[in-house]
């Protein structure tokens, strides 16, 4: 399994906003082959600052399933302009856990 991380710093004000676009934009990744589960966190400390978690089989699975298929697109239209600055996605592989 592969931990996608992005750290998502949303304009000011419009974090409802975001949050309801992302309430639409979640079923689009969800239905990519190799998807295991996301989770979607509000920081307590930084107002706007939220910590997406999604669960990939693997990395092409992300990156080859989601990101180059049909439903990427709308995913941006939905979600990109949000952010400031755009996060950084980056993916994890198990080590060790307890």
């Amino acid at each position: 399994m592969i931990l996608e991380t992005a750290v998502l710093d949303v304009v000011e004000d419009r974090t409802a906003e975001f949050e309801t676009a992302f309430e639409e934009a979640k079923p689009l990744v969800a239905a990519t082959p190799g998807f295991l589960g996301l989770e979607l966190r509000r920081c307590v400390e930084r107002d706007g600052r939220y910590l997406l978690l999604i669960r990939w089989r693997s990395v092409a699975d992300h990156e080859q399933g989601f990101r180059q298929g049909p439903d990427y697109q709308r995913w941006k239209e939905l979600l990109h302009h949000f952010y400031d600055p755009f996060p950084v996605v980056e993916h994890y592989e198990p080590v060790t856990a307890c």
